[in-house]
């Protein structure tokens, strides 16, 4: 994808963004599409009351910002970086014209918004009927990129137990707890860094939510 980007004949520059940094903030204009190069951004939503909830971490080869190309005025999340991220920011009207001008760039762009769909439709499920041990599983089997075609990433940034509560809809207790417990039985490794080991995927797959007690 991030080729197709720079085969277009139009001078794109990356931004960089240290850890913690906002890239862009809720209610502000929506006037560009955004392609991650490397890093970890969160996207979350604050509610009129102050809340905040996680609705995403995306990594590298990810979009963010899509939105402005179904007329989106403005943006209806904050994306934030997780760690020193570099993004390249595509204006609308660019990203319009690429799409017309290349099919094979098109069919990649559509090809990933069915994908985040279907991935959308999944966490939805997830958070309707799994427990949260369940869930917790499985977010950090997404976020190591288990099944891609490239390989899993297997090591993640260090993430808070507050950013996998929101993620999961539970409590940092309730994290804490499982994130512990998986230790314990090797699927995962944690330090500065997480590492997710294949038989993690036990937890998403066994039906019984104490399985492992």
């Amino acid at each position: 994808m991030e080729r197709f980007l720079h085969s277009s004949g139009l001078t794109l520059r990356a931004v960089e963004y240290p850890a913690g940094s906002i890239i862009y903030a809720q209610g502000t204009p929506c006037d560009s599409v955004l392609f991650i190069q490397n890093g970890s951004v969160k996207v979350s939503v604050l509610s009129s009351r102050g809340r905040e909830a996680v609705v995403g971490v995306l990594g590298r080869g990810d979009f963010l910002g899509e939105g402005a190309l179904a007329g989106q005025p403005v943006r209806f999340a904050t994306a934030s970086a997780l760690v020193d991220s570099r993004v390249l920011p595509v204006p609308k009207k660019r990203m319009v014209r690429l799409l017309h001008q290349q099919p094979k760039l098109a069919d990649r762009f559509l090809s990933y918004m069915l994908a985040r769909n279907l991935r959308l439709e999944e966490d939805l499920i997830d958070q309707l009927f799994n427990a949260s041990e369940k869930r917790l599983a499985r977010t950090l089997l997404l976020l190591a990129r288990y099944g891609k075609a490239k390989g899993p990433q297997r090591e993640l940034p260090r993430l808070s137990q507050e950013v996998l509560a929101e993620m999961i809809g539970s409590t940092r207790s309730r994290v804490n707890f499982f994130m512990n417990k998986f230790r314990r039985l090797g699927f995962i490794d944690y330090n500065r860094t997480i590492t997710v080991h294949d038989s993690l995927l036990s937890v998403v797959l066994y039906d019984a939510p104490d399985h492992l007690s």
